[in-house]
C-alpha cells in the first residue's frame, strides 16, 4: 500500500529511511510549538489556543503536502511572518490580532488562485538554474546561521551586530549549552561520515539527554526569568478547547478604525514575503534532493504549492499567522526523505503534539542547532553547481547566497539575486538571455522596496 501511494522503489528510498526522515524533520522543527504561542501572545492571542492552531495548521499543511505532491517537505506557521504578524500589524500599525488573521486568510485565498492558474509555477520556471543552486547555498548558510543562534554560539555585539559567545560568562545557561551543541555537531558529522542511518536524529536525541544529565549534575541551571526552562519534559495536560478562543475569529474582525489601503498593503506584505519564502524553500531542498528535472523544474510543483496556499487559509481560520513550507524539511531530506511518506510521519507527529505538546516543546533549541548547522554544510555544497568563472552568473549567484544570512531572509536573497542578474545582463549586452518573466521579477522587487 505505502509503495504504490508513494511509489517508493521508483525514489530509491525505503520505509524505515522515510520514517526517519519525518521524525528528524519534526524535531528540528518541533519548536514552531513553542515560538510561534510566545510570538503571537505579544499580540493579545490566547497562547493555549495558538498552540492548538499551530499544531493542527502544521497537521493539515504536511498532511496536504504529502497526499497532493508526494514531496517530502513540512509546513508549518513561518518564522518571520509570525512576527511581522505580533510586532508590526498588531504592534506598530495598531490592528487587532482578528484583522491580522483576516489578512492571512486572503492571503491564502489569493495564494489558492495563484497556484491554480501556474502564475507561482511559472516564477519558479522563469529563475535560472545558476540562481536555484544559489539559493540552495543562500539557504543552507541561512539556516546555519539560525542554528548557530540557537546553539548561543552567536550573538548580537553592539561594535560588530554579532560575535561568538564567552563562554566563561553565563557558564550553567549560555555556555554549556553551546558546549552541548559542539559536541552534537562533531556527533552528527562523525556518523554521516561513518554513513550511520538517522545520524541528525540521534545527533538531537543525544544531545538533549547530555542537557538533562547537565542538569540533573547540576551544570545546566535553570533560569526561567531569562528563558532558560528545565531540560525534562513536562506532562502536564493544558486545555484543548482553548482553541475556541481563535477559531473563526478573523471573521470576526472590526474594521471600523481600519484603513483599507492599508489593509491591502498589509496583506499584499505578507503575500509578497511568503511567496518567494515558499519558492525559495522548495528550490533550495528540492535542488539539494536532485528532485529537479534537467530543465531546473520541479515536478508536481503545482499541487505543492496548493497545499502551501490551502494549509495558509485554513491555519487564519484555526487561528494562526501565515503557514508555509519550512526550510527544516532540509534535514529530513539530509537524512534521505524523498517522498511524501517522510512528510505524512512529520504530519502525524504533529497530530500527535497536540496531547502530548508538553513533550515536545522540551526539546531546546541547541539540541536542534547542530542539525540546523550540519544541514547548512550540506545545502551549500550546492553553489559548485554554479558557473563561477563566468562573472555575469556568478555575482548574483554570490550576492543572493551572501544576503539571505546577513538580511536574515529568504525573500530578500532571492529578490537581490534577481535585481542583479537582470541588471548586469542588461549592462552587458546579454539582455536577451533574460526571459520576459525575470524582468517582471525584477521590476516588482525594485518597486516592493520603494513601497512596502
Amino acid at each position: 500500500m505505502l509503495e504504490k501511494l508513494f511509489n517508493l522503489k521508483e525514489n530509491h528510498t525505503t520505509v524505515r529511511t522515510e520514517v526517519i526522515a519525518g521524525i528528524t524533520t519534526f524535531m528540528t522543527m518541533a519548536y514552531i510549538l513553542a515560538v510561534n504561542p510566545s510570538l503571537l501572545s505579544a499580540a493579545g492571542m490566547d497562547s493555549n489556543a495558538v498552540l492548538m492552531a499551530t499544531a493542527i495548521a502544521s497537521f493539515i499543511g504536511t498532511l496536504l503536502m504529502s497526499l497532493l505532491a508526494n514531496y517530502p517537505f513540512a509546513l508549518a506557521p513561518g518564522m518571520g511572518l509570525n512576527a511581522y504578524f505580533a510586532f508590526t500589524v498588531c504592534g506598530n500599525m495598531g490592528y487587532s490580532w482578528q484583522i491580522a488573521l483576516l489578512a492571512v486568510f486572503i492571503e491564502g485565498l489569493i495564494f489558492i488562485i495563484l497556484s491554480l492558474t501556474n502564475v507561482r509555477e511559472a516564477i519558479f520556471n522563469a529563475i535560472p538554474m545558476n540562481l536555484k543552486h544559489a539559493v540552495s547555498a543562500g539557504i543552507g548558510l541561512f539556516i546555519a546561521f539560525l542554528g548557530l543562534q540557537g546553539a548561543y554560539l552567536c550573538v548580537s555585539d553592539s561594535s560588530t551586530l554579532v560575535a561568538m559567545l564567552d563562554f566563561t560568562e553565563n557558564f550553567h545557561q549560555e555556555g554549556i549549552c553551546a558546549i552541548l551543541a559542539i559536541i552534537g555537531l562533531f556527533l552528527i558529522a562523525i556518523m554521516h561520515i561513518k554513513q550511520v542511518k538517522g545520524a541528525i536524529l540521534y545527533g538531537i536525541l543525544i544531545t538533549w539527554i547530555l542537557g538533562m544529565i547537565c542538569q540533573a549534575t547540576g551544570i545546566y541551571v535553570v533560569d526561567v526569568e531569562r528563558e532558560f526552562y528545565s531540560l525534562f519534559p513536562s506532562f502536564s495536560s493544558f486545555d484543548i478547547t482553548a482553541i475556541g478562543k481563535t477559531f473563526g475569529q478573523a471573521f470576526h474582525a472590526d474594521f471600523s478604525n481600519v484603513s483599507i489601503l492599508n489593509f491591502i498593503m498589509v496583506i499584499f506584505s505578507f503575500l509578497f514575503v511568503d511567496i518567494f519564502d515558499t519558492l525559495g524553500t522548495l528550490i533550495g531542498v528540492s535542488s539539494k534532493a536532485n528532485m529537479l528535472d534537467k530543465d531546473g523544474k520541479l515536478p508536481r510543483i503545482k499541487p505543492a504549492l496548493l497545499a502551501d496556499a490551502i494549509a495558509t487559509s485554513a491555519g487564519a481560520i484555526l487561528g494562526t499567522s501565515t503557514t508555509t513550507t519550512f526550510v527544516e524539511s532540509s534535514s529530513g531530506v539530509a537524512a534521505g526523505g524523498r517522498t511524501g511518506l517522510s512528510s505524512m510521519v512529520t504530519a502525524i507527529l504533529f497530530l500527535v503534539a497536540i496531547v502530548f505538546a508538553p513533550l515536545f516543546t522540551a526539546i531546546p533549541g541547541f539540541a536542534t542547532a547542530p542539525a540546523l548547522i550540519f544541514v547548512g554544510f550540506l545545502m551549500v555544497t550546492s553553489i559548485l553547481k554554479v558557473d563561477l568563472t563566468d562573472p555575469i552568473e556568478g555575482i548574483p549567484a554570490y550576492l543572493c547566497v551572501l544576503s539571505m544570512p546577513l538580511f536574515y531572509s529568504i525573500a530578500e536573497g532571492i529578490a537581490v539575486g534577481v535585481i542583479s542578474y537582470v541588471v548586469l545582463h542588461i549592462f552587458c549586452g546579454k539582455a536577451k538571455k533574460v526571459t520576459p518573466l525575470m524582468y517582471v521579477l525584477a521590476v516588482l522587487f525594485i518597486l516592493k522596496y520603494i513601497f512596502l
